[in-house]
């Protein structure tokens, strides 16, 4: 078992600094270091050594004051845990022939690179944070892993591989660079994969003397210079590359490069960024857990399918229709609107739009009428979303469907079928009439792929939407009111409407309406605080409690 010694100026029994354990520590030995910012720097030759931080604590190495490097290592093995080390115009961690793990730090520097790894047996980089250098991370002749680690706000280029360096870097993002934000040459073959690479004053990856890089699935956008660069001589792989707001052409090769591109399909064109936006939006949403997963799981579907198709495997017909089961005012209509965005920016649709209509819009007055308006919404509709709320009222069960609303769902169905791939149809209402709906048309149940179930909101889900509400139009919510507002929706728990959204809206008003009438008996001119604050007197107002 390798020993342990402990670092901490204000405990007795521990030592008082890095450098007077390490002069004690055996090979193999793990030095645990309490909280605090130690103005020290080590070289180690020859020696297995671990610095981690103290569980929990925040753990500053600062060698800025120092002309040479914070901490290098030499013909041994180094490993830092969690630990903030930084320089001013020397190296920050260098290492020379050694084993470099680095878990969880943040490194910065100044006017030389923060990390520097040359030959070795192989470095591991997972989760850490490298700024403010002139170089984030230079691998020469080493393999090894980087992953999910983020490189920013470098004066030169983010991550360097050179004399046939091959680490497998994975995740993480390069951002803010003044040169390349990856620069491989000397006949390096790195396996770059999912990295995001933005802001930079060159290209965003540039390949160059005799390398072989594997690039896949990488997003570079706004870069001064092209996405990647390809010099003469170099080979390897480009596969995926998600360009956005880079210079023309976003891959640049040159004559004698033998460099293979596999064109991005549709969905890998697409930025991941709006997809990720996409589903921020999504996740913002108060409540609707199970919604989101669903929703989460059709994105996953379709990437999967489309990665599927690249790779020239078979891929089984996917209806996206769906059905959004529930009461109303719980957010069917903005999770359908946020579906066309997202089936856009996979490359589904071709535009996303969304087109918001009900019994009126499709129902004629006649017979035949009612097949040209549902033709005519159909095709308007086409290349994006049809919403058809309260789908069930033109079943014939629905009681005032009648004929021409049967005429209607039998329109809809053809069309489904005959355009599957061009449009997405949602139908929604309460989740028993939808049950009715389906059995209109024997067809009909099959053109939609999954029935989505909104459930209501929860008493403290219609409190955060009341807030943002009352946010969103500039209000400020006295906390006194906080109480009335809870006592109200747990009165209402029981009723009709609640669950509804529809009902905190409605709230809503009811507060700026009781606003407004007691500024105005003021018999002044209102402060700005007083036009912006609702109080607790306005929700009792509102609720209806004397």
């Amino acid at each position: 078992m390798s020993r342990i010694l402990t670092v901490a100026a204000d405990r007795p029994g521990a030592y008082p600094t890095i450098g007077a354990a390490l002069l004690d520590a055996p090979d193999g030995a793990s030095v645990v270091i309490a909280a605090g910012t130690y103005a020290e720097t080590m070289e180690l030759n020859g020696r297995t050594i671990t610095l981690r931080a103290e569980a929990g604590a925040e753990v500053v190495i600062d060698g800025s004051g120092a002309d040479w490097p914070t901490i290098r290592a030499a013909d041994g093995s180094l490993s830092l845990h969690d630990l903030v080390v930084r320089s001013a115009d020397n190296l920050t961690v260098s290492t020379e022939r050694a084993a470099l793990n680095l878990v969880g730090c943040t490194i910065s520097g100044g006017s030389r690179p923060a990390v520097s790894v040359h030959a070795g047996p192989g470095l591991r980089i997972e989760q850490c944070t490298v700024s403010g250098a002139a170089t984030g991370i230079i691998v020469e002749g080493v393999g090894g892993e980087i992953t999910e680690t983020v490189v920013r706000d470098m004066s030169g280029d983010g991550m360097v591989f050179a004399l046939g360096a091959d680490p497998v870097v994975t995740g993480g993002s390069v951002s803010g660079c003044g040169g390349r934000g990856i620069y491989v040459y000397q006949y390096s073959r790195p396996s770059l994969a999912d990295l995001e690479i933005a802001n930079t004053g060159a290209e965003g990856i540039g390949v160059a003397h005799g390398s072989t890089p594997v690039i896949r699935r990488v997003s570079v956008h706004d870069t001064r210079g092209p996405a990647v660069t390809v010099g003469p001589g170099c080979g390897g792989t480009i596969e995926g590359l998600r360009p956005s707001n880079t210079a023309d052409p976003a891959v640049q090769i040159a004559a004698g490069a033998t460099v293979e591109v596999i064109e991005a399909s549709p969905l890998t064109a697409a930025s991941s960024g709006p997809i990720d936006e996409l589903l921020g939006d999504l996740d913002q949403m108060v409540g609707l857990p199970g919604v989101k997963a669903e929703v989460r799981a059709l994105v996953d579907e379709i990437q999967v399918n489309e990665w599927r198709r690249t790779a020239g495997l078979s891929v089984g017909s996917v209806s996206h229709h769906l059905i959004f089961a529930g009461a109303p005012g719980t957010g069917k209509t903005t999770v359908a609107r946020l579906y066309g965005k997202l089936l856009k920016a996979l490359g589904v649709l071709p535009d996303g739009g969304f087109t918001e209509v009900s019994r009126r819009d499709l129902v004629g007055q006649y017979i035949g009428h009612t097949a040209e308006k549902t033709a005519q919404v159909f095709e308007k509709s086409l290349g994006g979303v049809l919403f058809i709320d309260e789908a069930y009222t033109l079943s014939r069960s629905a009681g005032n469907g009648g004929d021409f609303g049967q005429e209607a769902i039998d329109a809809l169905v053809k069309l489904m079928e005959d355009h599957r791939d061009e449009i997405a149809i949602i139908v929604a209402g309460y989740t028993v009439e939808m049950t009715d709906f389906l059995a209109a048309n024997p067809g009909l149940g099959s053109r939609f792929s999954k029935t989505i179930e909104f459930e209501n909101y929860s008493a403290e889900e219609l409190l955060l939407i009341t807030d943002r509400m009352v946010a969103g139009g500039d209000y400020l919510l006295d906390p006194a009111a906080g109480v009335p507002l809870t006592s109200y929706f747990d009165r209402i728990a029981d009723g009709p409407n609640f669950g509804n959204a529809r009902e905190a809206r409605r709230l809503v008003e009811g507060m700026r309406k009781a606003q407004s009438q007691r500024l105005r008996l003021l018999g002044r001119m209102p402060t700005t605080d007083e036009l912006r604050e609702l109080l607790a007197d306005d929700v009792l107002a509102a609720a209806g409690v004397s």
